[in-house]
């Protein structure tokens, strides 16, 4: 009986690397607030990549016996090729099969003793709410993009999406939604101006309008506000919070950093000496160029940013992914003046007094990371919440400068090279001191007795409580 109180958390989360850090890093958070189960649930395909010696069953942390992670089929074990197939066809399947797989996950746990007591779920896994339901255990919403693009989506969803249509094809047009500050429409996220339901950005806006059903569903049912974690902190973005808090509860418990080692998917032990290369390096001079896990960027792209770099006077190190490297771009041979690697360890990266600037993608996890190492950034989003972050960093915080692209939608080397040049020069002094204030002041969030840490606590003793409630039924 004793065991059955344990609380025992399950996370699930969507099989790629922009959603399994901060998944992890929750967990690992969790783990270290409470002496609670954590068992983290991604698809097979990803456990496969990081768990290559025992890919299908489960695997257990070492240094900790109560967390493990155990995967879920989506039907698609051996991953999702874009060349073969579709996008709706392969989110439909993933949905039947996800919950199917995921709750027979639910019962082998609760089988062998380990009976789940709350599960937690992020985006595009709205369905995960419905297998909790269904099992009667308590589900929560992880929001790992900021609250700002939370706060668009829900008034895109409820009374302002005929208003941001009727500008979508103006970048330039200056929108106005409730308590945020004015923004133009290049800097909301991309699926919310999708020209089409069948490109990619209109299936991830109705995976998104999933989640924000069910939350109406939960505010309907309950009589009371919907308790949403998200991955920044009260202070970061007051504003957005308090846009929506009539309707929905945002609890900041981040921004978080914590160690994500096992939950990756690319290999950057392959890539050696990179850190003893930084070493090397003078203080702040590096430009550190990575965009992220997903983003292909065209071979005309890579060229301009080859050509910065390359007839530069910076130190560099760019991440250049083995799956974005084009016939006729090549990269070999030894400039004596920056390194190129297929994968990094970013947060060490960040964290080196040799990096001095981050141009980015600027995908949340990302941004937090730069926040929390005090790293400003050259902002060059691609898509879905990126244009919100860039916004974010510029007019927000002051921690960075956004590139302009072209009329072809380049960003041609000589604006790269202005930004970085900008931020790195006598000119970013300024940048580089709001950077280091919004490190100061993310850090203190989430340490000892912080806001962030505050808020993680009472959730945790709230799933606790839940668990004894339960018990006693």
């Amino acid at each position: 009986m004793e065991q059955k109180r344990q609380p025992h958390i399950l996370i699930a989360t969507y099989p790629i690397q922009g959603h399994i850090n901060p998944t992890l890093r929750l967990a690992k958070r969790l783990a270290r607030v409470f002496v609670v189960r954590i068992t983290i649930s991604t698809a097979v395909e990803a456990q496969r990549r990081m768990f290559p010696s025992s890919p299908d069953s489960e695997v257990q942390l070492e240094e900790n016996p109560l967390f493990s992670f155990i995967p879920y089929s989506n039907g698609y074990d051996d991953g999702f090729d874009p060349k073969k197939h579709d996008w709706k066809t392969y989110m439909s399947r993933f949905k039947e099969r996800g919950s199917y797989t995921l709750a027979s996950v639910v019962d082998s746990l609760a089988a062998d003793g380990r009976p789940v007591t709350c599960i937690i779920h992020s985006f595009m896994m709205s369905w995960v709410a419905d297998v909790a339901k269904d099992c009667g255990i308590p589900s929560f919403f992880y929001c790992i993009q900021p609250a700002t693009v939370f706060a668009v989506y829900w008034h895109y969803f409820h009374e302002y999406k005929s208003v941001i249509a009727a500008n979508a094809l103006d970048p330039s047009a200056v929108i106005s939604l409730p308590c945020l500050p004015s923004m133009r429409m290049r800097d909301l996220p991309s699926c919310v101006t999708a020209a089409s339901p069948d490109e990619p950005n209109g299936v991830f806006l109705q995976k998104i309008k999933e989640t924000f059903d069910r939350l109406d569903v939960e505010l309907g049912r309950q009589g009371s506000i919907p308790l949403v974690l998200v991955n920044t902190a009260d202070e970061l973005e007051a504003r957005a919070m308090a846009s929506v808090n009539s309707k929905v509860e945002l609890v900041g418990i981040g921004p978080l950093l914590e160690d994500a080692a096992e939950g990756s998917l690319f290999k950057a032990a392959e890539e050696k000496g990179y850190m003893e290369w930084l070493d090397r390096q003078a203080e702040r001079s590096v430009v550190y160029v990575s965009f992220g896990s997903l983003s292909m960027l065209k071979k005309e792209q890579m060229e301009e940013i080859w050509k910065v770099l390359r007839e530069g006077e910076r130190p560099y190190l760019w991440v250049v992914r083995k799956d974005n490297r084009w016939e006729g771009l090549e990269f070999e041979g030894d400039d004596g003046k920056g390194m190129i690697v297929a994968w990094c360890e970013q947060g060490r990266v960040l964290g080196h007094r040799a990096v001095g600037c981050f141009v980015t993608h600027c995908g949340w996890n990302s941004t937090v990371e730069s926040l929390l190492c005090g790293v400003p950034t050259v902002a060059v989003p691609q898509w879905l919440d990126q244009a919100t972050n860039a916004w974010l960093m510029e007019t927000e915080w002051g921690t960075g400068v956004r590139v302009e692209v072209s009329g072809e939608g380049l960003v041609e080397a000589e604006e790269l090279r202005r930004c970085v040049e900008r931020v790195m020069g006598e000119e970013g002094e300024e940048i580089r001191r709001q950077a280091a204030t919004w490190r100061d002041k993310s850090r203190d969030a989430t340490g000892e007795g912080g806001p962030s840490d505050r808020n993680l606590k009472a959730f945790a003793q709230k799933v606790i409580s839940l668990c004894h409630v339960a018990v006693e039924k």
